[in-house]
């Protein structure tokens, strides 16, 4: 990793601090009396979030533990804890058509504080400045501006907060969330370049490296051999070997940065008295190795526990798979020419979505996408379900194996659409010291 990558990743760890505090001494106090959680899915249980919709898209909030049922890998497992989480119904108002204006919001935490009657929601805004493109975020930042301007509630405190270390603070004045918002710029910690040869991604690199693909190492050989100008194999695959390797390490510690970031938002959201929401506003990313899936299913056992909705706004809208000379090195061209390569790319641009519709599904909230309306999938976003049931599981009969474990469930009633946590990964219990 080179300097000004190990550079951003001190201070993408030191703004991990920082979020959600006001001031460092209070942060340090409230530490000393109540130590943070870890993030680890209980050894006797798993909290499974459902959100219930009947065919208007309403949430229902009616029903009982008996209406449902629970799989785990296809086998019926006993419901052991059963709430309701009932949440104020709050109306956004209208994002505003006109431009946004540069003159502070009138509300500001010292001026005009809410009434104690007023329902306070926290929402935070976290932009994945890792990920995102530069013409996606370009356009997130204006739809983010309207958003914040006009449909979030007098009451509500907001932040805004990227993956880099950008943080707003919690606060209700509008024009400073704005202020942060337009700020926000890309970084490249771990984005792939897609100058090296052969060009491997991290879908690719996984393939070969820890799925052991002859496929994808033959493609990644065939490339070297081109884009190396040599005709020794033995060559090509130490070039493709090498570049396997290297995508894999990179991929890995972005999935784990990002994944770690997210937990310590909600983690440091759980002390917020009111609603809690979280909105994640990404292109998505990889979540392919048995180490991303424990780290997204502790994710979602923290989120369950902490009361925290995630929602997720896929910041690409209606995209294409297909690869074009722009996102690619010269070398790459025979790649386009073959159409091998894409299978790749468009295989990494599917499955990055799958991270933000399990950690919406699995929180309760809402993952918008396929959409180029992406105003007013945000303004969709701020406000999360009235009602939200929350299906507790014993592990009592599990086997602790490492292993991921799929979950459907069930509803025994007509007309009615839910959305659950996908799955869970049981993880193996501590090793015995000697």
């Amino acid at each position: 990793m080179n300097a000004s990558a190990t550079h951003l990743t001190v201070k993408i760890l030191c703004g991990l601090s920082l979020i959600l505090c006001t001031r460092a001494t209070a942060r340090q106090n409230q530490e000393a009396r109540t130590p943070a959680p870890k993030i680890q899915v209980a050894v006797n249980a798993v909290l499974v979030p459902v959100v219930v919709r009947d065919s208007q898209g309403h949430a229902v909030g009616s029903l009982t533990k008996e209406d449902f049922q629970v799989l785990d890998r296809n086998k019926p497992q006993v419901i052991s804890g059963f709430s309701i989480q009932k949440r104020a119904a709050l109306e956004t108002r209208p994002v505003p058509t006109p431009p946004v204006p540069t003159v502070p919001y009138p509300v500001s935490p010292a001026a005009a504080p809410p009434s104690a009657t007023a329902a306070q929601r926290f929402i935070v805004l976290l932009f994945d400045d890792l990920h995102l493109s530069a013409s996606d975020l370009v356009h997130v930042q204006k739809v983010a501006t309207k958003i914040v301007a006009g449909a979030l509630a007098d009451s509500d405190m907001a932040a805004a907060v990227s993956f880099s270390g950008t943080y707003s603070g919690m606060t209700r004045d509008r024009a400073k969330l704005q202020e942060t918002i337009s700020k926000l710029k890309t970084q490249e910690l771990y984005r792939h370049i897609a100058r090296e040869c052969p060009d491997i991604d991290y879908y690719q690199g996984d393939l070969i490296e820890n799925k052991h693909s002859n496929a994808a190492f033959e493609q990644a050989v065939q490339e070297a051999l081109t884009c190396g100008h040599t005709d020794l194999r033995s060559v090509a695959e130490g070039m493709a070997q090498s570049a396997a390797r290297r995508a894999v390490l990179i991929g890995d510690q972005d999935v784990h940065v990002t994944l770690g970031f997210v937990a310590e938002v909600v983690r440091k959201m759980e002390a917020l008295q009111g609603e809690r929401t979280l909105i994640l506003i990404s292109p998505g990313f990889l979540t392919v190795t048995s180490e991303a899936l424990s780290e997204k299913s502790q994710v979602l056992d923290l989120a369950a526990r902490s009361n925290v909705t995630i929602s997720a706004l896929d910041a690409r809208g209606l995209y294409t798979t297909e690869i074009d000379a722009s996102e690619n090195g010269a070398h790459t061209m025979q790649a386009l020419v073959t159409g091998h390569e894409s299978d790749y790319h468009r295989n990494t641009m599917t499955f990055a979505e799958n991270v933000m519709a399990e950690l919406a599904d699995g929180t309760g909230g809402i993952y918008f996408h396929n959409s180029n309306d992406l105003q007013s999938g945000l303004q969709r976003l701020t406000a999360a379900p009235e009602y939200v049931y929350i299906l507790e599981l014993s592990l009592a009969n599990v086997k602790m194996d490492g292993t991921y474990h799929p979950l459907k469930v069930k509803v025994n009633r007509n007309g009615l659409s839910l959305q659950a946590r996908r799955g869970y990964f049981a993880p193996q219990p501590p090793k015995k010291k000697k």
